[in-house]
């Protein structure tokens, strides 16, 4: 179905603010725009100037002027500018190519180009919406809410029979179920209201039996009620929940009833417990605790106290809201007496102080604006009417405009705009400042007479919901017109580094992955829907960075190779939906961490193990995980994971913990997390879990000592404070297991980065990143001397972690490393970083939900957006901030290799990367597999050979060697030092003293020695005599030679035919 497109009655222009030089980086030269062209960088007074010299010197001439003419008199005129930017100028405003131009042509360029402007600047005031889409659901009475669990990413609606739907992102409907009772029978009961009580995971549900029913989103089953509060005078028909962002503990319910009253419970300690348990209560946790209101009213419960009023006298109470900055409970009736009552809190005496406002015929709902400090109420006179608080006689401005009665009203917050719906599903979006219409909309809803409808407006979002009894429409925002370039169509969600290909790879929420040239910043190619309409959520290259693996929303994770062909498909979930969080590529598996819920609509995500994939197995399409020998280990979800070679496997979790693997054997010995660390006990029988697969609800794990854990392990960890993002190993950090210092650093919730010995299992330094800002994620260069951290605003930090927590300390430390740069490149959250390394000089890659990816320096260098108009040159826009002397070696010996061309092919021959083993043409480990893309001399000239040895020679003559050709280029060759002068020992003075002339005549003879082959113990062959390393490297030679020989003759017998 589609609606009337959106009328503009009128639309006034922002006040554009100040921006930061760190987001003025992010606006490239191409912008449609931007301030560099010379029109828009001209005054009044320069245009008063240039008028003066087209005057004519008669009024009945005009005076035209050629291009030379133009460059040559404007620069003198004017005063300022150059005669290139006058010649452009002149270029633009003669579209007709007439060779000259006047007084008129110029004036009407101004004009329109002023006019474009305006208009792209009304564009980015005025939200502009997609077609009136309408939601398949099930639902089969009046739907009374809408609410956006954070927690679980999810939206919650409930009817008005008890029929509860959740959605995902997508708003796909993934799962519906009926709230019961236990009173009375579903067909007795009604749901009146539904609010979120974020701040502990809950979920409460007014009913018609007079009670409230608290339901836990964390349970094990479905949704199940932990408190039902009865005992009520009257049947509650609206709620609001508010808590405080900085305690947790405090929040407030506030609700409304049929008899006018309105009650507010007053929690204070809300993280810790709801309602005091009765003694009598049952042990079993999913038992519901009974509260009376009697004894909240009598104040038996210590951790909440109730305030109520009746000011609304019988009236039924339509809306209720608390705020927090007027510290009081805002209430409204239809009556148009007491219509909007405010009830000030006085928190020593708790009571409350009433005043009330009185509107003609009543009102259907209001809103309040706390910026703005203003409460819009929908009138049944069909005028929206704006408040101060503070003043009751008469309202601060009236909105009219409508022409039937408003049924509801919300604010657009960041904008200062408001919304209002009438009852002839008419929607005005209103300019609050000026009190002027500014968009009107028609929703194209049945012809109903009597309908009840919801409004709800998720601004985090862009989604407005409105509702037409059974029917939930959505109104969906399009983006905004920026000025922005934008990489990607959609928002980024994963960029990765190919150094084989010098190309960086990004992919989107709407599966398409694109090739971008790091030189340059074209795009080379791009791969569509590579899952469908499913969101790739992240991407890893194989260790020879010949394959491209994508994992997705839908479960699976394809291997690509660069030309768009997909090899296999890995099959991650095979029921429902999964979240693939992560893929680490080793060298014998394939590793991912994520999550699936399970059951009917439980919400409850599965504590999972770690799904493994073994290439060696890879021989049809679709492979089907195996088994993790470690089982489950983590009690919430698995987010990331890290290695580090030999066999140390790091996965971190939801809550805080960090689980260190031995990977050969697949299993657990250490647990670590900020307020404990414990050893894992493990059970020698007990049984491996396949992870993320369905029918396994793997909540049986290895037999860890919760007791160990101390207290931490039972309080969850419900807001992420702990939680654990990103994963990395400092490998470039060489005898920490000797030295101590810190090895693993993990970041996420909170803005927290940490710094861990996994030697000595303990947290060596935490400090926060990025303050009030939530979970931030992170990513190292390869010599660890850089970490950057990057934050949902959009903002990214760089320190210097070279010289932090190299040495053990018994203190933990708290002081942060020092930070480098501190910018926001990004509009939006970022989703990932890397960093990467050319022509030296040490990259920052960062990509956001925005829909652009960047590339940046270590320094204050230039921000550079994939996709803008303007190319550039990596190694004239960037440059490599100053290192010591140390730091520089490596760039030294780079520059040596480039001047040798023939040690660079011996080397590519000689010194194999990894072997990767998502290859189709290895099948044995013990072959290595060539990069298909590397140009290598597989037979080198002897003359080439000499010379190289010529030039090792005099290197090796001079002072230092930079570079050694062969596996020992580490050790520093220099010239000998001369040896000092020793004195001749005694033996070699007095010779006679210590050695006899002849032996005595009477020495015993020598024993004969046994024969070889009694005393041999093992076979002495070549094995025993060469180091493994020059073996490997010739047994590798004489493979590549004999698999060239091959397909020479192959090639050779191919002609002959």
């Amino acid at each position: 179905m589609s609606y009337q497109k959106p009328v503009l009655e009128l639309n006034t222009r922002p006040q554009p603010g100040p921006r930061s030089p760190e987001r003025a980086e992010a606006v490239t030269a191409g912008e449609d725009y931007g301030t560099h062209l010379l029109e828009n960088q001209l005054r009044v007074g320069d245009f008063v100037k240039i008028q003066r010299a087209f005057e004519p010197p008669e009024p009945s001439k005009i005076t035209c002027m050629s291009r030379e003419e133009f460059m040559q008199t404007m620069p003198e005129v004017v005063g300022w500018g150059s005669e290139e930017d006058y010649g452009k100028l002149f270029d633009r405003v003669d579209v007709t190519r007439d060779g000259f131009i006047n007084w008129d042509k110029l004036n009407t360029f101004m004009l329109l180009s002023l006019y474009e402007k305006d208009e792209h600047m009304k564009a980015t005031v005025v939200p502009q919406w997609k077609d009136l889409e309408f939601l398949a659901g099930k639902h089969k009475d009046t739907i009374q809410n809408v609410v956006f669990l954070r927690s679980l990413s999810r939206y919650l609606t409930i009817s008005k029979e008890g029929l509860v739907g959740f959605w995902d992102e997508n708003l796909k409907l993934q799962e519906t179920f009926p709230i019961t009772s236990d009173v009375m029978k579903l067909k007795h009961l009604w749901v009146t209201s539904l609010v979120s009580l974020e701040n502990v995971n809950k979920v409460a549900v007014a009913l018609t039996s007079k009670e409230i029913c608290f339901y836990d989103l964390l349970s094990s089953e479905e949704l199940s009620c932990q408190y039902k509060l009865q005992g009520l005078k009257a049947a509650p028909i609206c709620m609001h929940y508010w808590y405080d962002p900085g305690d947790a503990n405090t929040s407030v319910l506030s609700f409304g009833d049929v008899t006018g009253k309105v009650q507010a419970i007053v929690f204070t300690a809300a993280s810790i417990s709801l309602f005091e348990s009765p003694g009598n209560v049952c042990e079993d946790e999913e038992a519901t605790v009974i509260i009376n209101w009697a004894e909240l009213l009598s104040g038996n419960h210590k951790c909440c106290h109730v305030l109520q009023h009746k000011l609304h006298r019988g009236d039924w109470v339509r809306q209720v809201m608390y705020s927090a900055s007027l510290e009081a409970i805002i209430s409204s009736t239809t009556s148009n007496a007491s219509t909007v009552v405010l009830a000030w809190r006085e928190k020593p005496k708790k009571v409350l102080k009433m005043t009330s406002f009185n509107i003609d015929q009543g009102i259907h709902a209001f809103d309040y604006h706390s910026r703005l400090n203003l409460i819009a109420t929908a009138g049944i006179n069909n005028k929206v009417c704006l408040w101060n608080p503070y003043v009751v006689s008469k309202p601060a401005g009236v909105l009219w405009g409508h022409s039937a009665s408003i049924i509801a009203v919300q604010f657009f917050v960041e904008r200062k705009q408001l919304f209002s719906f009438s009852q002839d599903k008419v929607l005005r979006l209103w300019d609050v400042q000026h009190q002027l219409s500014i968009q009107r909309i028609a929703c194209a809803f049945p012809q109903i007479q009597d309908f009840q409808c919801l409004f709800h407006f998720d601004e985090a979002r862009g989604r407005l919901f409105i509702s037409c009894n059974n029917q939930l429409a959505l109104l969906a925002m399009q983006s905004e017109i920026s000025r922005r370039v934008r990489s990607h169509e959609k928002a980024v969600t994963c960029v990765l580094y190919s150094s084989l290909l010098r190309q960086v790879i990004s992919s989107d929420a709407g599966s398409t992955v694109s090739f971008w040239m790091i030189d340059t910043g074209q795009k080379i190619k791009q791969f569509t829907s590579c899952h469908g309409n499913a969101e790739i959520s992240s991407m890893a290259l194989d260790a020879n960075e010949t394959r491209l693996l994508t994992g997705s929303t839908d479960g699976t994770i394809k291997v690509w190779d660069f030309s768009g062909f997909c090899h296999h498909t890995l099959i991650v979930g095979q029921d429902g939906a999964v979240e693939i969080l992560q893929i680490l590529v080793l060298k014998k598996t394939i590793l991912v961490t994520g999550w699936q819920r399970y059951g009917f609509a439980s919400l409850k995500r599965i504590k999972q193990a770690i799904t493994v994939f073994r290439p060696q197995n890879f021989k049809q399409f679709f492979i089907q995980p195996e088994v993790w020998k470690g089982g489950v280990q983590h009690q919430d979800d698995i987010l990331c994971a890290a290695f580090s070679p030999p066999q140390i496997l790091a996965t971190g979790s939801y809550d805080g913990e960090i689980v260190l693997w031995n990977n050969s054997t697949e299993n657990a010995h250490h647990v670590l997390h900020p307020k404990y660390q414990t050893l894992v006990k493990s059970q020698p029988d007990s049984k491996p879990q396949r992870c993320l697969s369905a029918g396994n609800s793997c909540s049986i794990r290895l037999q860890a000592d919760q007791a160990c854990r101390g207290p931490w392990s039972i309080q969850v960890d419900t807001e992420g404070n702990h939680a654990v993002t990103r994963l990395c190993f400092l490998e470039a950090r060489k005898n920490i297991a000797a030295t101590g210092g810190s090895n693993l650093v993990s970041c996420g919730g909170s803005g927290y980065v940490r710094f861990w010995d996994t030697f000595k299992k303990q947290l060596q330094a935490e400090f926060v990143a990025h303050n009030g800002v939530g979970p931030i994620i992170m990513c190292t260069d390869k010599l660890n001397r850089y970490l950057t951290t990057g934050d949902l605003d959009g903002r990214l930090k760089i320190w210097n972690i070279e010289e932090y927590c190299l040495n053990s300390s018994e203190r933990r430390i708290a002081e942060a490393p020092p930070l480098l740069r501190s910018f926001q490149p990004h509009e939006d959250r970022i989703s990932s970083l890397a960093m990467c390394e050319v022509g030296g000089c040490v990259l920052v890659l960062s990509s956001s939900a925005d829909g652009s990816v960047c590339v940046t320096g270590i320094c204050d260098t230039p921000v550079c957006i994939f996709g803008q108009a303007k190319h550039w040159n990596i190694e004239n826009y960037l440059f490599l901030p100053e290192r010591d002397t140390d730091l520089e070696e490596g760039d030294v010996q780079k520059k040596e290799v480039r001047a040798i061309p023939v040690f660079s092919k011996e080397k590519s021959c000689l010194e194999p990367k990894e072997h990767s083993p998502l290859s189709k043409e290895i099948t044995d480990d013990s072959t290595y597999q060539l990069r298909p893309c590397e140009d290598i001399n597989l037979v080198m000239n002897y003359k080439e050979r000499n010379s190289y040895m010529k030039i090792t020679q005099e290197l090796s003559s001079g002072e230092a060697v930079q570079q050694a050709p062969s596996v020992f280029r580490l050790l520093h060759v220099g010239s000998l030092r001369e040896l000092p002068v020793v004195c001749k020992p005694a033996f070699l003075l007095d010779p006679e003293q210590y050695f006899r002339a002849e032996a005595p005549d009477d020495h015993p003879p020598s024993p004969e020695l046994p024969a070889l082959s009694e005393i041999l113990k093992s076979v002495f062959d070549e094995k025993n005599l060469f180091p493994k390393d020059i073996l490997d490297r010739e047994r590798k030679a004489k493979q590549l030679c004999q698999e060239t020989s091959c397909e020479m003759k192959i090639r050779r017998n191919k002609k002959q035919l």
